[in-house]
This record gives structure tokens, sequence and C-alpha cells, in this order.
């Protein structure tokens, strides 16, 4: 039998990996009611767009530090790679079934890059209204209201687009037996066990939340710049 179900949970998601996904998730809903609300949400809006700065800005330094599955190194493919993928010829060492198959890192890198793109424009964006993010002064008035276009525009359509496209692909993922979800809430799977485990102990743990620290810091001070 090949079955998932006879097959040992393996920890694949670390719990900093975890609470990444679920706090931007939460964070990425609190910036879009914020954003359409407006008015005195927009205190609340700019606030939840730092937390997402710090965020991505840790997960990117966990891409090269943190647990085996959550580094980029696992799930930055070749073209090759990503070639035999799509025509189904999958080797034991690629693993697809374990972190994040060259779709689903297609995707991940999607969105960091454009949460990036947004929220580099939130900060030197200014709405001529009430809103003006905390580095607008550094840069040209012409490049603030650049950059608001885009935020308020063609960013924001893209990323709900991608955001669609995502939760689109887990349910497709459902509907052919395979649960995207439980994994990043439990951080297991059922996977052969010859695949390696992520590391996920206290020191691991410790690390992650000296790196959150550090990435809360620069966005305080960030905040700071526009006071």
């Amino acid at each position: 039998m090949t079955s998932d179900a006879v097959h040992p949970l393996v920890r694949v998601w670390d719990l900093p990996t975890r609470a990444f996904h679920w706090l931007l998730a939460a964070c990425v809903i609190g910036l879009v009611i914020t954003a359409k609300v407006g008015g005195n949400a927009m205190v609340w809006h700019m606030r939840l767009g730092l937390a997402v700065l710090a965020l991505l800005v840790f997960r990117i330094i966990w891409g090269l530090v943190g647990g085996r599955w959550s580094r980029f190194a696992s799930f930055l493919y070749a073209p090759g790679t990503v070639l035999r993928y799509l025509r189904g010829e999958h080797r034991p060492a690629d693993h697809f079934e374990v972190g994040h198959s060259p779709i689903g890192a297609f995707s991940v890198f999607a969105l960091i890059t454009l949460l990036l793109v947004q929220v580099g424009t939130g900060l030197i964006a200014d709405d001529e209204i009430a809103t003006t993010g905390p580095l607008n002064r550094y840069v040209a008035s012409a490049t603030g209201l650049l950059a608001t276009g885009w935020h308020k525009g063609y960013g924001q359509w893209i990323l709900l687009g991608l955001v669609a496209l995502h939760v689109v692909a887990i349910v497709v993922y459902k509907l052919r037996g395979k649960n995207l979800v439980t994994p990043m809430i439990t951080g297991d799977k059922p996977l052969p066990p010859d695949v390696p485990a992520t590391q996920d102990g206290l020191a691991n743990r410790g690390l992650a939340a000296v790196v959150l620290a550090a990435c809360a810091a620069l966005a305080v001070w960030i905040a700071r710049q526009g006071a």
C-alpha cells in the first residue's frame, strides 16, 4: 500500500513558518478591509502595512536560515526541474510532495515580491487627503503620487488576484485528495519515512524570535520616520 494513511507524520513546516503564514494572511485581510473602509481606519492600514513589512523581512531571512523545508534552497527549482514536474517526470530526490512544488514555489515568490512592492509603495505614498507614508518625505512629490496610483490601482488588484488563485489552488488540491491547510496548522505531513524532517526545536524557535524582534524594530524605526 502507498496511501498517505500508512505513512508516518513528518514535520515539514516549522512553527515560525506556520506563524508567519497565518499572521500574514490575517494582516492582508485587515489591509483590504481598512483600505475599503478608509477614514480613521487608515491608521490601522498603515500599522498593518508595517506589520507585513516586518513579516516579509522575517520570511526572507528565514528563507536562508530557517528549517529545511522553509529555506528557499528547498524550493528554488532549476528550469529543467520545473519542466520535468510539468511533464509528470518526478524523481524520488525531487521531493515535490514535501514542501512547495514548482508551481507552489512560483506562487510564494510572486506573493512575496508583490507584497514587498505594495508595502514599498505604501511607505512613500501620498493620497493628498490625510494619509502619507512615513518615507514619503524622502521622495519627490511626483514619485509619491506615482507610487500611490500603483498602490491603490494595479498593485491592489494584482495582489487580490494572486490571493484568489492561491485559495483556488488550495481547494483544487483538496478535491484531488491533498490537504494543504492542515500541515500548515500542525506542521506535519504523512510522508515516506526516508523524507528528512525540518528543524523545529527550541533553538530554532529561539532564533526565529530574535530575527522577528529585529524585523519588528526595523518596522518601528521606519514608522518613526514619518513622525
